[in-house]
């Protein structure tokens, strides 16, 4: 279990963070902006989790899964080895096939799509799409990190995975669709 004693240490007053095998690295670096847009999506998911309550225990699992990911994006790989252990936390494929049957749960009682969806309909789905974005923008940060440095692959289908779980469960928060908002191509020409 982590313990914070303090919350401030000082030791970031240059602009550097440390990471989990002990390096330094600048705040404004490519895995910095990935662990931070990771935060940005898991607090957005907090947000859906307030108006999505019937679907809350499964944000909460993934919100956890979060801080999961954030901490195998601090802990750079020796070599490319991304083995989990006991000092060091990586995600893995379980967590990644339990998104994929969350989302195949999620789809079995939604219509097929006729049109791409406008984020909207009930608040649910509203902040749920909200989330969705977030977590775009998350994979962006955590693939432009994999074109420079060592990302663990686990990692990177997870991210990928979650977006589509948000949208499905959007969809759902939508009446299972029924409530979508539909793009209208070129309606207001």
């Amino acid at each position: 279990m982590v313990k914070l004693n303090k919350i401030y240490t000082k030791t970031g007053d240059d602009g550097s963070t440390g990471l989990v095998d002990g390096s330094r690295t600048a705040k404004h670096s490519l895995r910095i902006a990935a662990i931070g847009t990771v935060d940005e999506a898991n607090s957005a998911i907090g947000l859906a989790a307030v108006a999505a309550s019937d679907h809350a225990d499964a944000l909460f699992r993934i919100q956890n899964d979060l801080f999961d990911l954030g901490a195998d994006l601090a802990t750079p790989a020796d070599n490319g080895d991304f083995a989990p252990s006991e000092m060091v936390l990586r995600v893995v494929q379980p967590q990644v096939q339990w998104l994929e049957e969350a989302i195949d749960a999620l789809n079995e009682n939604l219509e097929p799509l006729t049109s791409f969806v406008l984020p909207g309909g009930s608040e649910a789905a509203a902040r749920t799409h909200v989330a969705r974005a977030s977590t775009r923008a998350a994979e962006r940060a955590v693939t432009a990190l994999a074109q420079e440095e060592s990302v663990n692959p686990q990692a990177l289908a997870y991210i990928n995975r979650l977006s589509d779980y948000l949208f499905v469960l959007a969809r759902v928060c939508n009446d299972n669709g029924a409530s979508d908002v539909n793009w209208v191509p070129g309606q207001n020409r």
